[in-house]
């Protein structure tokens, strides 16, 4: 099986153009990035995936041990690039993404090019002198919650992350996203997301690095975002105006447009 297989690659864009490639989030896949990857395949040479256990990628190839921390995720990415002979990477990740692009960079630095990352969270857990969001005991009772009731979960916390409550079809289709998912695949990866601590990693990323942040985001709060501006040396800090946590399905436009001014 190679890497592309294992992740369900899709490429599109002119051959020799800049890569770009795009990393979804938990209990996301590939097709979450319909609405901002086709406007820059006409001059970046665009790939897709789906980490191992999302979407369509191969169930078989999911090891709980290579995928018990976040390493496991970056060490695919860095197959999948190698694999298809792509240097000088703009590599955009969404939510914990954003943190398997740091660890990439840092297992293979002469891949990447630069970074963008779309809401991303170090550490979920508060901490002394820094604020992740949740509190241990929240941690606790939405692993637990996730553990017992992978449905009612995902029901549940979808609303909470997409924080657009006018726009119930964006709900949808994250819940049934969160649903498709296998229920150990999802709760394992819920725990390594939600109790990882990459806090010691920013500082040592070395390439222009685009933060996304958005507007009353519960996973990853403004706070946080001002946060891995200050750690990540030289990084640009874009403040959304879309809400929640997904601005590529809520924002697409307004996310692009972001992602363009910084790379050009």
């Amino acid at each position: 099986m190679t890497a592309a297989q294992r992740n369900c690659v899709r490429l599109s864009g002119p051959e020799g153009a800049r890569p770009m490639v795009f990393a979804h989030g938990f209990g996301c896949d590939q097709s979450m990035w319909r609405f901002v990857a086709p406007d820059f395949e006409v001059d970046h040479r665009v790939v897709v995936f789906d980490h191992v256990g999302s979407g369509n990628s191969d169930l078989s190839a999911y090891d709980p041990e290579r995928y018990g921390s976040l390493a496991g995720y970056a060490a695919d990415v860095v197959e999948l690039c190698r694999e298809l002979g792509l240097s000088d990477v703009v590599f955009v990740g969404h939510s914990v993404s954003a943190m398997i692009g740091v660890l990439a960079l840092a297992q293979a630095p002469d891949v990447f090019w630069s970074l963008v990352m779309i809401g991303p969270n170090p550490r979920y857990v508060d901490d002394d002198g820094y604020t992740g969001g949740f509190s241990r005991a929240d941690i606790a009772s939405l692993l637990d919650s996730l553990d017992s009731n992978h449905l009612g979960w995902s029901t549940t916390m979808a609303p909470v992350i997409m924080g657009n409550p006018d726009r119930p079809e964006l709900t949808e289709e994250l819940t049934n996203s969160f649903c498709r998912t296998d229920p150990a695949i999802a709760r394992q990866f819920a725990r390594v997301t939600f109790l990882s601590d990459n806090r010691a990693d920013l500082p040592r990323v070395a390439v222009p690095t685009l933060v996304l942040q958005c507007s009353s985001d519960v996973i990853a709060p403004d706070v946080v975002g001002a946060y891995v501006h200050e750690q990540v040396p030289g990084s640009v800090l874009t403040r959304l105006r879309a809400t929640g946590h997904c601005p590529h399905l809520s924002a697409p436009e307004e996310t692009t447009a972001a992602i363009r001014a910084f790379l050009g």
